[in-house]
């Protein structure tokens, strides 16, 4: 009876060990810059795939109003990270907010000048006699002037109407304007939603302005305080883009999968697809996601003191904007 006793002592205490749970993951939020499209993809189809979650990671993803409204979400810790405009966060972050960029994604710009294809405007010398929708002091109106400059073109070329990002697109979509300012990937799909016509982009990288975009932000003093958390989370989210790469159509899709009214398929998964390429430049091309350069933070941060009303005194220490420690090794 004794050995009985024991070895059913033995068999309960195996089960309620096996009925333990296993320890919580982290809690992390995630605030996007806007309402979720195909650039978003990647957080979407890491946490369906469990990349996260292998992390030791409870991912929960809102859906942001805009990079600043973000970024203030981060600076009062509102959010843990934040997926933003690189560049607006500098303006936030020279101000005083506690925030920095622990992985940069988009290091190609995705400002464009875009119409419909049949409108036949393919270069920037086709914008002469036009009208060019903007919304005034948004991030690529400010740069618009610097790529007026670099293709000679005068204002006095077109003419501009302004409203905001809605009234934008509606002047595109009603023929009130033959182009507007926007990302490669984001409002050329809200058109083709719209009307399910194509858009042709006029990229401001391709006439020499090389500034950064989108990357992940946290607060610094979280950063401190949760070293390693932050290093996991950017070790998952490396593998999620290279993941969702490998996988467009079922990174969009994951995005539907979480958000049914998320958008279409299609445009989703070619608004994503136009996303890939912006992921590295000529100098990071064979490197994983987020490795940015030295160089590319300094030209962005010089191009935001002259034509994007950042501080001057930005220019003094780049470095204080962004940090590749977080970032996984190669190959791990």
């Amino acid at each position: 009876m004794t050995m009985k006793r024991w070895i059913g002592a033995v068999a309960t205490a195996l089960m309620v060990f096996a009925a333990m749970p296993a320890q919580a993951a982290d809690k992390v939020v995630l605030m996007l810059n806007w309402y979720v499209y195909g650039e978003h993809a990647p957080f979407y189809y890491g946490k369906a795939k469990g990349i996260y979650a292998a992390e030791g990671i409870d991912l929960e993803i809102q859906e942001g109003r805009g990079s600043a409204a973000t970024t203030q979400a981060v600076a009062a810790k509102t959010a843990d990270f934040g997926y933003v405009d690189v560049p607006t966060m500098m303006r936030a972050a020279i101000k005083g907010a506690p925030v920095i960029a622990t992985g940069v994604l988009l290091q190609t710009s995705p400002m464009s000048a875009m119409g419909f294809v049949d409108k036949n405007i393919r270069k920037p010398e086709d914008i002469k006699g036009k009208t060019v929708a903007i919304t005034p002091a948004d991030s690529m109106t400010q740069i618009w002037p610097l790529f007026l400059k670099k293709t000679g073109l005068k204002e006095s070329d077109f003419t501009t109407v302004a409203g905001d990002g809605q009234t934008k697109l509606n002047a595109v979509i009603n023929g009130q304007a033959d182009l507007l300012l926007g990302y490669v990937m984001d409002q050329s799909m809200k058109i083709k939603d719209a009307t399910g016509k194509d858009v042709y982009p006029i990229k401001f990288a391709d006439y020499g302005i090389n500034m950064v975009s989108s990357g992940l932000i946290a607060n610094s003093d979280y950063v401190k305080a949760n070293a390693d958390l932050v290093r996991r989370f950017m070790s998952a989210t490396t593998k999620a883009v290279e993941a969702a790469e490998k996988e467009p159509k079922a990174a969009a899709q994951s995005i539907l999968d979480a958000n049914p009214k998320g958008g279409k398929i299609d445009t989703l998964t070619q608004g994503f697809e136009l996303t890939i390429p912006l992921y590295r430049t000529a100098e990071t091309k064979s490197k994983r996601p987020f490795q940015v350069t030295d160089q590319n933070m300094t030209d962005t941060v010089n191009l935001m003191v002259e034509y994007g009303g950042l501080d001057a005194k930005a220019k003094e220490n780049p470095k204080a904007f962004y940090t590749n420690d977080y970032l996984p090794k190669s190959g791990t």
